[in-house]
């Protein structure tokens, strides 16, 4: 499964990222942000998109289309939107589901990664 995660504001969200990344067996990590999301690190392996996150929705939309295209190999995704806000994650949904890609949310919780 790959995953693709969101980094963007959010108190502790990148934490939750951090571990659904070093916790989670994927064979792909697409971690979308902004231009200060460019500061987080892992030891594990991961590519980083960056993007506009003061984009208006439909605009933000495609920008994440044209950017996340022929970046996911297979057909759906674990997605965490831990990090980030309504207009980021309807936008990185909306994307996603264009593609077109399914999606499963994902969350790190005290039992573990747990699909939701």
């Amino acid at each position: 499964m790959e995953l693709v995660a969101l980094l963007s504001s959010g108190k502790g969200t990148w934490a939750q990222v951090a571990g659904l990344l070093n916790k989670g067996e994927w064979d792909n990590v697409i971690l979308v942000g902004g231009d200060f999301a460019k500061k987080f690190t892992s030891n594990k392996k991961f590519e980083f998109i960056q993007v506009d996150l003061d984009k208006k929705l439909r605009d933000l939309r495609e920008e994440l289309m044209q950017r996340l295209n022929g970046k996911i190999y297979g057909t759906e995704v674990a997605l965490s939107i831990a990090s980030g806000d309504g207009k980021e994650h309807m936008a990185l949904i909306s994307a996603l589901l264009s593609l077109p890609v399914g999606i499963r949310f994902a969350a790190l919780t005290k039992d573990g990664i747990v699909d939701l």
